[in-house]
């Protein structure tokens, strides 16, 4: 009985060891993924409207208009209100609204460009990106398929501050304008899944060099 409680005791032990040695390693690599991007968009994102510099072409982020529950998305609803703003101020000529459309009954870059239109933004200033479905397909195909290397991206500032570090690692001329920040139980978990969005940008572009899922012949803005 004593021989298999030591056993016992140390396979306890062991199973501690381990989990503190895990519970380490991953809280150091979402530390270090977060300054790296932190690090890299350093002067590249935005605030003021104003002291954005002028670019042809602003790409809005998407995310879905409403949450699970039915009630509005106040991520959605900052990013078209910034989008708007940055067209009327005339920081940018042509919105590229970029998002999911995986299936015929969810499709983000149809809804930005009908909210887009309602505040005033004249339909053919807007072009669709179908095939956004991740920040990297949204970023790399901004550049691969509409053939635009310099432009705005346009979400919050944890998002462009991501999409930032993924267009410098393709060589994408790019800044970010941050439409605001969220408040509430909501954005804490948002922020939760950045951390793990964040450590899989740098594997992405770092160790797997990921490619866009869908390509597609040329669109050119104009």
């Amino acid at each position: 009985m004593r021989v298999l409680w030591k056993i016992l005791r140390r396979t306890f032990r062991w199973f501690l060891l381990t989990a503190l040695i895990g519970l380490v390693f991953c809280a150091s690599v979402i530390f270090l993924s977060k300054y790296e991007i932190e690090r890299v968009s350093e002067g590249k994102i935005y605030e003021n409207i104003q002291k954005v510099p002028s670019c042809k072409v602003g790409v809005v982020l998407g995310c879905s208009k409403y949450l699970r529950n039915g009630r509005p998305n106040l991520y959605f609803q900052q990013r078209i209100q910034a989008a708007k703003e940055l067209y009327f101020s005339g920081q940018v000529k042509f919105l590229l609204v970029s998002g999911d459309n995986s299936t015929k009954y969810y499709d983000e870059p149809t809804t930005m460009k009908k909210d887009l239109v309602q505040c005033g933004v004249p339909e053919n200033k807007i072009y669709c990106d179908y095939a956004g479905l991740s920040t990297l397909d949204s970023v790399v195909r901004a550049k691969e398929v509409f053939k635009e290397n310099q432009f705005v991206v346009i979400s919050q500032d944890f998002h462009v501050r991501r999409a930032v570090y993924i267009g410098m690692a393709h060589n994408i001329d790019l800044i970010g304008y941050s439409s605001g920040s969220i408040s509430g139980v909501g954005s804490v978990r948002t922020e939760l899944r950045e951390c793990l969005a964040r450590v899989k940008a740098i594997m992405d572009v770092t160790f797997l060099e990921r490619k866009p899922k869908f390509m597609g012949d040329p669109v050119v803005i104009k």
